[in-house]
């Protein structure tokens, strides 16, 4: 076996790590968190209005589903 061969084969890993970065020490990210609480409000702003809409469509849906069920009965 050459020198040549050897060095386009992998050899064995001595320390293993999930990730190419080494690993970082625990800490709050703070500016993630206002990130994603505000991203939390603005959906519930927009979604807490259209929950009466979507409950009635969902009523209506269940209504007529059942009326077409008794009219092929």
């Amino acid at each position: 076996m050459s020198q040549e061969e050897s060095d386009d084969e992998p050899g064995t890993a001595r320390k293993v790590l999930r990730t190419v970065t080494p690993p970082s020490q625990m800490h709050r990210d703070t500016e993630m968190d206002v990130i994603g609480w505000s991203i939390l409000v603005g959906l519930l702003v927009v979604a807490l209005p259209l929950l009466p809409v979507l409950v009635i469509v969902w009523v209506l849906t269940r209504l007529f589903d059942r009326g077409a069920d008794r009219a092929t009965d």
